[in-house]
């Protein structure tokens, strides 16, 4: 279950399923003023001054009890590729300038916290445990239609296994995104997932109204991928919000065409 915790001030959900320190952000509790990065805008060049921004960053980190200085966040380029990250690329893309781009991160390293932005895509957070249950690894996943149609969420549960974590000992969340009701698209997106995730994937998730207009599900195609990679239904929670139709609480990219902040989700074992 995703539960939300206000604290501070902050507001963002947390997973009963996971044990890290974690946190998916709201738009509540920054320090934004601009209407439409108003309140709690965790990216540069939405408009906000870059002292407000890491303001911000830094009231979220203390909400989720983690050190702001060692977030790595670096620009997304909507691909597939999850990256291993350690100590010394601490504050990438937020206290520093990075020399990589991605979409995904994992990292064995306590202490150190991988972030990924949103504002209508899909925030994966996973966990791995060894046997006894402690936490060995963790992941963040930025899952656009893109990076869903390349099975990001997918690399993501492979680079765990390759660290030796077992399927069953993966644990997810998946974060509000934008959900079937709002996201319509046009039939390209949906020969794409075709072409990209088979006949299975466009039948299931691309749902077809009464009118002929197209609507997808992102969320029910990373939790598809994930399941069938191994990992257990029980062990991924998954959100019921929809950052379009919740315009109070989330960012949306489609919701206010295009001129928005965005939100950020954060793991740290």
């Amino acid at each position: 279950m995703l539960e939300l915790i206000n604290k501070n001030g902050v507001s963002y959900f947390r997973s009963t399923v996971l044990q890290s320190k974690h946190g998916f952000s709201t738009r509540i509790g920054g320090f934004s003023t601009l209407e439409h990065t108003r309140s709690l805008n965790l990216a540069f060049g939405r408009g906000d001054d870059e002292a407000t921004v890491l303001k911000n960053i830094g009231a979220f980190a203390d909400a989720v009890a983690v050190d702001a200085s060692k977030i790595i966040s670096v620009p997304q380029v909507h691909g597939s590729e999850v990256r291993r990250v350690t100590m010394c690329d601490a504050g990438a893309g937020v206290y520093k300038n990075a020399d990589f781009e991605c979409d995904g991160y994992i990292t064995a390293d306590y202490g150190l916290p991988i972030a990924v932005k949103t504002a209508d895509c899909v925030p994966i957070l996973l966990e791995g445990r060894d046997n006894e249950g402690n936490v060995v690894a963790v992941c963040a996943v930025h899952a656009g239609w893109r990076g869903t149609a390349a099975k990001i969420a997918a690399n993501a549960v492979n680079k765990l296994c390759q660290l030796g974590v077992k399927t069953d000992n993966i644990y997810v969340a998946v974060g509000a995104c934008i959900d079937v009701c709002c996201y319509e698209v046009e039939i390209d997106f949906a020969n794409e997932i075709k072409n990209k995730l088979g006949q299975y994937y466009e039948n299931k998730f691309i749902i077809k109204r009464e009118n002929g207009s197209l609507y997808a599900d992102l969320k029910g195609m990373n939790l598809e991928i994930l399941t069938s990679c191994g990992v257990p239904r029980e062990n991924i929670d998954v959100s019921h919000n929809c950052t379009c139709c919740e315009s109070e609480l989330f960012y949306s990219h489609r919701g206010q065409k295009g001129k928005r902040g965005a939100m950020m989700s954060l793991i740290s074992m």
